[in-house]
């Protein structure tokens, strides 16, 4: 197997708070390969975001990554300074960020917002080439040149979007962070932002992490998926693994919890809710939820181990 372009190893991040400390991600392994397309999904709060924001070291206090390391290549990022760790974002690794509408400038058109990113990233044009170079990026995900003359509020949902993606990409990053790039659309246009999301990744050979809470939208995009549950990982494995043979019983509840032509009208949830992650139940945070709990899960905290090829966080797996 080659070099990973991404390793994540023992990364942990805690929120200091007046009534305790909050962990809002708890000893996250993973790494990415070249070109692969990696998932992770979970409900609101279990710490998908809050991961993101940490490999790109982009935590703010009073939150801070309290143990581990991120290796994009062979570059460890908590070796760089705060100008080293800008250089790096867009240019070897981008955010598709998940609110299209608060992350571009209101004020600026979009073809300044991505002239922006190559002058600050030292990337010196002619008006003619950075035009140029602006029009392809645009056409590239399904844009018309003209959008680059045109303000946010100009542009509808999936067409922000699609410029959020140009901007992630005009740089050409090995690595892309897709933080739910679709969560405020219809149905018909998350299908649009995702093949444009495709498109752009094969065209880069670049590595995509996507986050999200939607299985089925994972089913058709990536092709290995974390589960993630309380701030950890519960569940590593191929994604027709996880549809077909899921092994922890919070994966098998998710996909329990899609809507199926069979069994219309009949929608399954997850009993309970998600835990408070400052005040977590010893023993497997899932057990209060879970109908297999025994009472070890109740006492004793499992680790994630290898099971038939995936990687699974269950005294029963």
């Amino acid at each position: 197997m080659s070099e990973p372009v991404l390793r994540v190893e023992g990364l942990s991040v805690v929120f200091d708070h007046p009534l305790g400390k909050v962990q809002a991600v708890d000893d996250i392994s993973f790494a990415l390969a070249a070109g692969e397309r990696f998932g992770l999904a979970g409900e609101s709060g279990s710490g998908k975001s809050t991961l993101a924001l940490a490999i790109l070291r982009m935590i703010k206090p009073p939150g801070r990554i309290e143990a581990g390391e991120v290796k994009l290549g062979n570059t460890g990022l908590a070796d760089l300074d705060d100008e080293g760790m800008r250089a790096l974002r867009l240019a070897r690794i981008a955010l598709v960020p998940q609110g299209s509408m608060n992350s571009l400038n209101p004020v600026l058109r979009i073809g300044g917002q991505i002239a922006d990113a190559f002058a600050d990233h030292g990337l010196r044009l002619s008006r003619g080439e950075e035009e140029q170079r602006i029009d392809a990026l645009l056409i590239r995900v399904g844009l018309p040149g003209s959008v680059a003359r045109m303000y946010p509020h100009e542009l509808s949902g999936g067409m922000k979007q699609r410029a959020c993606i140009a901007i992630a990409t005009c740089l050409r990053p090995r690595v892309i962070i897709a933080d739910e790039p679709t969560s405020a659309l219809d149905v018909v246009v998350q299908r649009q932002v995702m093949a444009t999301l495709a498109r752009a990744q094969q065209q880069l050979g670049a590595a995509v992490i996507l986050i999200g809470h939607d299985m089925g939208l994972m089913a058709q995009f990536v092709d290995r998926l974390g589960v993630m549950y309380a701030g950890r990982l519960v569940e590593v494995a191929p994604i027709a693994e996880i549809i077909t043979r899921a092994r922890h019983p919070y994966t098998r509840a998710l996909i329990a919890a899609l809507p199926s032509l069979e069994t219309r009208g009949a929608l399954a949830g997850i009993p309970g809710l998600a835990p408070l992650l400052r005040d977590l139940p010893p023993g497997c945070a899932f057990h209060p939820r879970c109908t297999l709990a025994t009472e070890r899960c109740r006492i004793e905290k499992p680790l994630l181990r290898c099971v038939d090829g995936a990687e699974v966080a269950c005294h029963l797996a």
